[in-house]
This record gives C-alpha cells, structure tokens and sequence, in this order.
C-alpha cells in the first residue's frame, strides 16, 4: 500500500532512509545534514511537493519517495528509499513509488524533474535510466540545490 506523509510515519522514514544511506551502501550522511528529514512538511507538502511511503501488510515502511518542488516547472526527486527486501520486479515497490511521483508532478505541472544519487548506488542508476533520467553534469542544472552526498551522480527527466 502506497500512502501520503503521515507525522506517525517519520521515525520509520528516518531509520529507512539511513539504514540504506549508511548500511547498506556506507555513505556516512547523518540525519543533521538532511533538514528535510526531519520537517517534511515544510520541505516538502507546504512548497506544492508530495512525500509518499510505502507499507507492508502491517502498516510498517518500506518504501519512501519525496518530490521537492524548487519552482514553478522544476522539481526534484529526494528520498527515494525500499528496503532491500522489498526491492525488484517481483515487488515493484520501486516503480509504483516513481509511477506515483511522476503523475503527480506532471498534474502539478512540473516540467522537469531532477535527482541526486550517490556515485556507488549502480543498481538506482540503472532503474533512473530505465525511467528516461539523463545523466547531466552539475553546470547542466537549470536550477541549484544542495544534497547531502557530494560524490553524486545528477540526473534530469522531462516530462512530456
């Protein structure tokens, strides 16, 4: 089941978002270096962005995906995060988070969308290509934000 943010939910995102962040692919980023973690409604929900999760059959998450709105066409892709237990085809959590995304920004009217991912996370870069993203270098952003990982891959998706 896919669900809009919740406050219940925060604590669950928190300690998704960092297990994978920092056990699974030993990034070292902390939650003080990720605001948005911790006031998601202000980052995300007050600025015409949407968080979603994703939970299994006991309500717990799995899954999150945020998209950050930075102006009137341009958003951005952030904490998309699935345990890895949940993660591939056999699941599709993955995909029916991104599909969710997309939708809405289009609805919202974005026009293109941006993400950062960590340079070792090959598997998401290969589900991003999937998906139409382009990898693009930072001077190819049309517009700056900051993430927490500076050794990022940057890639950009425009919608139709």
């Amino acid at each position: 089941m896919i669900s809009v943010y919740n406050q219940r939910f925060r604590e669950e995102i928190i300690n998704l978002i960092l297990h994978v962040q920092n056990v699974e692919n030993d990034l070292n980023i902390t939650i003080e270096e990720q605001p948005d973690l911790l006031d998601i409604e202000s980052h995300y929900l007050h600025n015409g962005g949407q968080f979603w999760v994703a939970l299994d059959n006991k309500e717990k998450v799995i899954g999150s995906i945020g998209l950050l709105n930075l102006s009137n066409e341009i958003s951005v892709l952030k904490k998309f995060f699935v345990y890895e237990h949940y993660r591939g085809k056999e699941h599709s959590i993955g995909q029916k988070l991104f599909n969710l995304l997309t939708e809405y920004a289009k609805a919202q009217g974005t026009k293109t969308i941006l993400l950062d991912t960590p340079s070792i996370a090959r598997r998401s870069h290969s589900f991003y290509e999937k998906n139409g993203f382009i990898q693009i270098n930072k001077d190819e952003l049309p517009i700056q934000y900051d993430y927490p990982d500076r050794i990022s891959l940057l890639y950009r998706l425009d919608l139709a």
